[in-house]
C-alpha cells in the first residue's frame, strides 16, 4: 500500500497535481491524503479584524474543512478507482511543519504538489512554498509544473556526482517507479574529471544495486553551468522526470540554497522529484 500526501491550497495548480498523482498510481493500491495548512490564514486576517483569535481560528478551520470535504467528493466522482482511498486533513500550522508532522506520523512515501500556489508569480517555476518543502521536509517531494500534461515517466534523469551515500528507502521509491513504467534511468555525472574516487565508485555501485528494475545508463558531461547541462540533457533525451537528492553539501543543495530560484536558472518543464538523504 502506497501512502501519498498532497498539500493543497485549492488552486487550479494544486488540482493539476492531484490529477497527476491519480494517473501515476492508477494501478497501485494507494492512500491519498489531501492536506491544507491554514495558520497563515488565521494570523493574516486576525491582525486586521476585531474578531478574537478563537473565533477567527474556528471560522477559518470550518471553511477549510468544508473545502476539503468538497475536494474529496470531487476527486471521488472523477476517479472511481477501487484501489484508491482518500482522506482530508486540516492543520493550524505552517505548511512545512504540517507536512513534516504528518509525513512522520503516518510514514508517508511521497509528497506530490504543484510548483506554484494561488499567488505565485508566472515568471518563476517554483513558488516559495514549493522551495520550502523541497528544502526542509524530510520526505521525497514530487513537484508538478503547472502546464505539464501527464506522460508516463519512461525516461528519468538523475544528475549525480556520486559523492553521496544514498539511502535505500529513497532509491527503493525510484526503483518502484522504474519497475512500474519500465523506465530508463540516465545517471548524469557532471564533472571535468573522468576518473572516479574509491568513494564515488562505491556509491555508483550501490546505486546500480539499488535500482535492479531500471534500465540504467551512465553518462557524463563537462561541469560548466550545472543547470544548463541538466536542461540540455532533458531536451536532448526527451526526459519525462528529473530526480535529484537533497542533502547537506550536496549538488542539489548547492543549486537550491541560493537566494531565489531565478538565480538558479533551473526551470524544468517536467515533474521534479527531490529525494531526501536526511534522517527520517
Amino acid at each position: 500500500m502506497r501512502t501519498v500526501l498532497i498539500p493543497t491550497d485549492f488552486s487550479k495548480n494544486a488540482m493539476h497535481a492531484i490529477d497527476y498523482a491519480l494517473k501515476l498510481y492508477k494501478c497501485e493500491r494507494t492512500n491519498f491524503y489531501f492536506l491544507h495548512a491554514f495558520a497563515d490564514e488565521v494570523y493574516g486576517p486576525f491582525k486586521k479584524r476585531d474578531a478574537s483569535f478563537e473565533e477567527q481560528n474556528a471560522t477559518v478551520k470550518n471553511n477549510v474543512e468544508k473545502k476539503l470535504d468538497e475536494l474529496v467528493e470531487t476527486v471521488k466522482q472523477k476517479q472511481q478507482n477501487p484501489k484508491h482511498a482518500f482522506e482530508s486533513l486540516s492543520a493550524f500550522e505552517s505548511l512545512v511543519d504540517a507536512v513534516n508532522d504528518f509525513a512522520n506520523q503516518v510514514n508517508v512515501d511521497l509528497i506530490i504538489m504543484g510548483t506554484q500556489g494561488k499567488t505565485a508569480s508566472k515568471n518563476i517555476t517554483f513558488g516559495s512554498h514549493t522551495v520550502q518543502v523541497f528544502k526542509y521536509v524530510q520526505c521525497p517531494v514530487l513537484a508538478i509544473p503547472e502546464n505539464y500534461e501527464y506522460e508516463q515517466p519512461k525516461k528519468i534523469l538523475f544528475p549525480t556526482d556520486y559523492m553521496l551515500p544514498y539511502k535505500r528507502r529513497e532509491l527503493k521509491l525510484l526503483n518502484s517507479l522504474a519497475s512500474e513504467f519500465k523506465s530508463e534511468v540516465h545517471c548524469l555525472y557532471l564533472s571535468d574529471f573522468e576518473d572516479l574516487s574509491r568513494r564515488q565508485l562505491d556509491n555508483k555501485r550501490f546505486l546500480s544495486e539499488s535500482l535492479p528494475d531500471a534500465y540504467l545508463y551512465f553518462e557524463s558531461a563537462p561541469i560548466k553551468n550545472k543547470a544548463e547541462a541538466i536542461l540540455e540533457n532533458i531536451a536532448s533525451n526527451a526526459i519525462d522526470l528529473l530526480v535529484m537528492v537533497n542533502a547537506r553539501h550536496s549538488f542539489f543543495e548547492d543549486m537550491l540554497y541560493r537566494s531565489t530560484v531565478d538565480e538558479i536558472g533551473l526551470r524544468p518543464k517536467i515533474p521534479f522529484l527531490v529525494m531526501q538523504n536526511l534522517r527520517r
